[in-house]
């Protein structure tokens, strides 16, 4: 089951897609906003917020978020939480 987590303004993404989550401050992170934006690969769900975090995907899509990277990492943290308690459940 596809498990989804708030990135902030009721936007939503798969958790398990994710694979980086940066803060947007550093020369080369705004480097990879711009080539993504270049190539299309740029999805913003600031609502026209100032980006506080960027969150990199597998399918090398970047997500700009006006949510702290610390709000997010959490909020991943308790999904996976969630799946082990599940597993043990299950067994």
């Amino acid at each position: 089951m596809m498990k989804f987590i708030n990135v902030g303004f009721g936007n939503m993404i798969a958790a398990e897609r994710v694979v980086a989550l940066v803060s947007p401050d550093s020369a080369p992170m705004k480097r990879l906003v711009g080539e993504a934006r270049e190539g299309g690969r740029v999805i913003d769900v600031t609502c026209g917020r100032r980006t506080r975090s960027i969150i990199i995907t597998d399918s090398d899509h970047v997500i700009l978020s006006a949510t702290q990277p610390e709000t997010i990492a959490g909020r991943l943290s308790d999904e996976s939480e969630e799946e082990e308690l599940d597993t043990e459940e299950e067994e």
